[in-house]
């Protein structure tokens, strides 16, 4: 094969390298965008609704636009919710971003029901959310 069409060969396969490398990444993004799962663990079709929740965390993970507390917050945020809950298990304590309140205590009563907790700024229960 000559110098010529070597260089003209390799420049076919770098451009079509690069095309398809253009065309998975955007597709990538745009499942990813979409919220649609595209790995091999979810088969041929698409998986666009959440999975179920855990019957220990109902609520899902930790959102990004929630702030876990911590120290003289969290102690008496806990308090606060175990005191309008009693025998709960407080299963994670954070500021609310939907407006409710300052702050919001995800809890498990003791009869399994999940429930969540919503105290203002002061330390005081606002209201109270069951399932």
């Amino acid at each position: 094969m000559s110098t010529e069409k070597r260089n003209r060969f390799r420049r076919v396969l770098v451009t079509g390298a690069l095309v398809l490398g253009v065309a998975a990444g955007s597709y990538g993004v745009a499942a990813a965008a979409s919220g649609t799962d595209t790995s091999p663990s979810s088969g041929t079709t698409p998986q666009t609704a959440p999975a179920a929740p855990d019957p220990q965390n109902p609520w899902g993970g930790q959102r990004s636009d929630e702030t876990p507390l911590t120290g003289d917050a969290l102690a008496s945020v806990k308090a606060a919710a175990l005191d309008k809950v009693p025998n709960a298990t407080i299963v994670r304590v954070e500021t609310d971003a939907d407006g409710h309140a300052a702050y919001e205590a995800h809890l498990v009563k003791a009869d399994g029901t999940p429930a969540t907790v919503y105290v203002d700024k002061q330390f005081n229960v606002v209201g109270v959310e069951t399932r």
